[in-house]
């Protein structure tokens, strides 16, 4: 009867098991079912908590976390309240024998008086070295055991580090590393620039065209990069800056000249060159956009600079995609 029932038993309890795994693998997959389809989602948890698909989840790893604290606290005062009655009733039954009791120390105050090897305050006149000054008596403390361990520990290492970094070279050294990166980095610039081809401007033949797309990129790049910070975002120009709309140029009108200028900077003047940090049809788009401003006249513009330059008559869209067809 008995073997019956263990049977029986392993039955249930088997039939648990596989359902409880069938529970896991569904939760399981559809947690994986989520993370794919927040995949391709850009914005963050934190952009829109209330609508991430991965909310739900998220919650139920707070409740469980602060679940497994609460039973941590409950688990660890129900052990004291356990020690608490185990000790009064060893005392109890120490008064019945008539023997005095002696409480039994905890397996961390064990590991305490171990690692550090304390002498009891009861025995401290067995290393007192006799010595009085002001009431303060000199004893014949060693160093505790974890503070040597740890000595020798230093050492150790220090061993074991001057090996592996001066001697057998098994790790590279700060200076090795930083070399190192600096090569990693410069393949995978090299990769990036690879695959990214930047399109070639011809500077020796470079017109003017009144193309509207050219200038609305230029007009990207000329706000993105901050250039109407001396020169307004109108080209009217301030303090710094000189004004872009007018025919006075302290470094040439030409749209060759303007591109030279935008590329190689005028340090001297505060000019940086930004054809270090921007592409040659960053700066050709640029150009087309300064060259556009001329005759604007925003209001408050500043007084002219330089000398005066009269533009070449600009060619059209349409012309220029004629001449090209020709």
């Amino acid at each position: 009867m008995m073997q019956v029932l263990k049977k029986e038993n392993l039955i249930v309890n088997s039939k648990a098991m596989r359902k409880a795994v069938l529970f896991i693998l569904s939760i399981l997959s559809t947690l994986n079912a989520w993370a794919q389809e927040a995949e391709p989602v850009k914005k963050t948890f934190w952009d829109d908590p209330a609508s991430d698909p991965m909310l739900p989840v998220y919650l139920v790893m707070a409740f469980v976390f602060v679940v497994i604290i609460l039973v941590g606290f409950v688990a660890i005062y129900l052990i004291k309240i356990l020690n608490m009655l185990t000790e009064e009733a060893e005392k109890e039954n120490a008064e019945r024998r008539g023997v005095s009791y002696e409480p039994k120390i905890s397996w961390w105050a064990g590991f305490i008086q171990k690692v550090n090897a304390a002498v009891p305050v009861e025995q401290e006149k067995s290393i007192d070295l006799g010595h009085n000054y002001d009431g303060i008596k000199e004893l014949d403390n060693h160093l505790p055991p974890w503070w040597t361990w740890l000595f020798i520990g230093t050492i150790v290492w220090a061993a074991v580090y001057i090996f592996v970094y001066h001697f057998s070279d098994t790790l590279p050294l700060q200076e090795e590393e930083y070399q190192h990166e600096l090569a990693v980095a410069a393949e995978q610039s090299r990769r990036l620039t690879a695959s990214q081809p930047q399109a070639e401007v011809d500077e020796a033949g470079l017109v003017y065209t009144n193309d509207a797309a050219i200038i609305e990129k230029g007009k990207a790049v000329y706000m993105s990069n901050s250039c109407g910070s001396c020169h307004r975002n109108d080209g009217g120009g301030n303090a710094i800056g000189p004004n872009l709309t007018d025919e006075f140029w302290l470094h040439g009108g030409d749209v060759k000249q303007i591109y030279e200028t935008i590329k190689n900077g005028v340090v001297e003047k505060g000019m940086p060159a930004w054809g270090k940090t921007m592409s040659p049809l960053n700066v050709k788009e640029l150009t087309f956009f300064v060259m556009s401003l001329q005759g604007t006249n925003p209001v408050d513009a500043k007084a002219p600079q330089g000398e005066l330059f009269k533009a070449v008559p600009v060619e059209s869209d349409s012309t220029a995609k004629e001449e090209a067809a020709l």
